[in-house]
């Protein structure tokens, strides 16, 4: 009986995060023609160990992070010669604060500050929306 051969060891080459950005650049500058894309790679990294965390605004990123992965992890795994390389989406939740229009906004927006204002239009029988 013949023995399985010995797995060849994955290649595991130094990186910094200067050589990651570079190839990740590279690889960006190659879907400037995908303008969703493009913006995509453009977004804030970081590098924890060997994983590259990509700062995503909202789900449709998400999405779209997961079908360009495999590409984007390739290219950058060949580029820095490193095949233990992982990519992952963060979804970063902003304190976007909403921006106030109409007056019924406006109105609603000062009631929750005071709750008087509630009842002041209910005795008067006034209208924000007028």
């Amino acid at each position: 009986m013949n023995a399985p051969a010995p797995a060849t060891p994955v290649p595991v080459q130094p990186f910094t995060l200067q050589s990651l950005k570079a190839a990740w650049l590279e690889f960006a500058e190659q879907r400037k023609l995908y303008k969703a894309e493009f913006q995509l790679l453009n977004q804030e990294i970081e590098l924890n160990d060997s994983t590259v965390v990509l700062h995503l605004m909202n789900p449709v990123q998400e999405t779209l992070l997961n079908s360009l992965k495999a590409e984007l992890m390739q290219f950058i795994r060949e580029k820095l010669n490193n095949f233990t390389i992982q990519i992952q989406g963060e979804l970063v939740v902003s304190d976007h604060k909403q921006v106030i229009y109409t007056n019924r906004e406006k109105f609603e927006h000062l009631a929750t500050k005071n709750p008087n204002l509630r009842i002041l239009k209910d005795r008067l029988g006034l209208d924000p929306d007028y």
